[in-house]
Order: C-alpha cells, then sequence, then structure tokens
C-alpha cells in the first residue's frame, strides 16, 4: 500500500512539473508570436519623415514675435436691468490692443521690484 501511494505521489509530482513545462512553452510561444505580429505591424506603417520632408523657415526670414501693450475689453452693460445679453454683444476676446502703445519704463529714482533691496524712494 505504501508503495502504491508513492508512486502515485511521484506521478502527481511528475504531472505538476510536466504541466509547469507546458504553460511556460504556450507562454513563451505567445510572446514569439506577439513580437513578430508587432513586426509584422510595425513594418506596414510609414517611414519616418526624411530631413527634407520638415518644415523649414519662410525666406523672408525667421517669423519674429510681437508685442504690444493690452488693456481690459469691458463687458458692455445691458441697458435694462432685466435685459440679457447674448453672445454677439459680447466680445471673444477680454483684452484689446491699447492706444498707448508706449511701454512703462523704470524711473531712477523709484524702487525696483519688491523685495529687491532699494532704496524704497518713489
Amino acid at each position: 500500500m505504501l508503495t502504491i501511494s508513492l508512486q502515485l505521489a511521484a506521478s502527481d509530482a511528475a504531472w505538476g512539473v510536466l504541466g509547469a513545462f507546458v504553460g511556460g512553452l504556450l507562454i513563451a510561444g505567445a510572446l514569439v508570436w506577439a513580437v513578430r505580429l508587432g513586426i509584422r505591424v510595425r513594418r506596414r506603417e510609414p517611414s519616418p519623415p526624411r530631413p527634407s520632408d520638415q518644415p523649414t523657415r519662410p525666406t523672408s526670414g525667421p517669423v519674429m514675435e510681437s508685442r504690444e501693450v493690452r488693456e481690459p475689453n469691458e463687458v458692455p452693460r445691458a441697458q435694462d436691468e432685466s435685459e440679457r445679453l447674448t453672445p454677439h454683444e459680447v466680445q471673444a476676446s477680454g483684452t484689446r490692443r491699447s492706444g498707448q502703445q508706449k511701454r512703462p519704463r523704470w524711473n531712477s529714482g523709484s524702487s525696483g521690484s519688491f523685495g529687491s533691496g532699494g532704496s524704497g524712494a518713489t
């Protein structure tokens, strides 16, 4: 009876080892299949752009940034308190171009930015 149970235990262990080996082979095969599928899909994709396909500067030279002074664009008031403003009566932007385009400059007698350690004269 003891030898039969030992043989059954050994055969169960052998089946477990064989099952793990077959499972490992299946997983390895699935990974190889996935890599080959990825390679095939990648070959069908268009190639990356060549340097000649990249955007170039305009012939007039680089585009420069423009600076302008902006001021708040006030929301118009309704004429009557019960009247509502419709979307076409409100401008799209919250700011507009200022009529005075001169940039504010630093005055020599004033202090610098907050906490700069300047003289504090205003």
